[in-house]
């Protein structure tokens, strides 16, 4: 029998890349990784590590023992989960992270419903973009996540995660003031989306940064309409754009979340069809979907999204 605690080790090294982030994740001296993974190759008999340059990469057997090692651990979360199904109160911690717009609008209403439901349950939430956040969940980092989807930028769906939607967030055009100049801005509303889209080519915009799949999607958006954004400030921020764009220094693309139901504050534009909305959606690992805990936050943040609504004013 191989042991557990060893596998685990192999596992997380292949989520996390380096010896040093797994000593760092776990609380363990890189050294101590290192002896116990040496300890698990003379138990399975075969080479597991190979050097790369100055890191180590699995060999083909590594990542045959890592796929079993998955399935193991799936059928415990699944124990886990029956479990807590069987008493009568939901103690424990449950670990979520969520991207900023879903933080500020979703999970405070969300956290008041399980306390009223669930006072015994502690949740910890850490704002963190999907990006990092689901590479997390799949190193046990966190039990649950709220990501996005933007329009024609589906995310990787590893078959170790499970997925479920919660809604889908208008996006809008914002812009501190009528896109364009007098009858140009009147022949661009009367144009449609796309025209009023570009009449904004020539204007300041605030947009995420480079790598993030909001980025992608804007400037996929912007292209399609014929222009490259002058994009002149970059944050992850979208309370920043917001900001920006009501001082006058910046258009930005909005969802509505960022309202949460309260009245805007900047002039909103539909964007063209097939680019309206992005999807918000809860992931877990494989397994765990029955777990009491996990069921309670999706309910409730369902109850969430459906207390929230689109900005008050257009």
């Amino acid at each position: 029998m191989f042991d557990l605690h060893r596998l685990r080790l192999l596992r997380e090294l292949k989520h996390r890349g380096t010896l040093a982030a797994v000593a760092a994740a776990l609380s363990y001296s890189p050294s101590s990784v290192s002896q116990q993974l040496s300890q698990l190759e003379t138990e399975v008999g075969v080479p597991l590590l190979e050097p790369v340059g100055r890191r180590v990469r699995l060999t083909r057997q590594a990542e045959i023992l890592v796929t079993h090692t998955e399935a193991v651990l799936e059928r415990l979360e699944r124990a886990e989960a029956e479990i807590a199904t069987s008493l009568t109160d939901l103690t424990g911690t449950l670990r979520v992270a969520s991207f900023q717009t879903a933080a500020l609008a979703l999970v405070p209403p969300a956290l008041t419903l399980l306390r009223a439901s669930h006072p015994r349950l502690r949740v910890h939430v850490t704002q963190m973009e999907p990006e990092r956040a689901l590479p997390g969940l799949l190193a046990r980092d966190f039990d649950l996540v709220i990501a996005e989807e933007y329009p024609g930028n589906p995310n990787p769906r590893p078959a170790e995660l499970e997925q479920e939607d919660l809604c889908h967030d208008a996006l809008r055009l914002a812009h501190p003031h009528p896109a364009g100049d007098g009858g140009a801005a009147e022949a661009a509303d009367a144009a449609g989306p796309t025209a009023r889209l570009r009449a904004l080519s020539g204007h300041p915009w605030v947009l995420e940064p480079e790598g993030t799949a909001a980025r992608h999607w804007a400037l996929t958006l912007c292209r399609s309409a014929g222009f490259e954004p002058d994009v002149r400030f970059e944050s992850t921020d979208l309370l920043l754009h917001l900001r920006l764009v009501e001082q006058g220094h910046a258009a930005a693309l909005l969802p509505d979340l960022v309202w949460d139901g309260r009245p805007a504050t900047v002039p909103l534009q539909q964007l063209p069809h097939g680019r309206q909305a992005r999807r918000l959606f809860t992931a877990i690992r494989r397994g765990r979907g029955r777990h009491p805990a996990i069921q309670a936050c999706r309910r409730a943040l369902r109850e969430a999204v459906g207390a929230s609504g689109p900005p008050g004013a257009r």
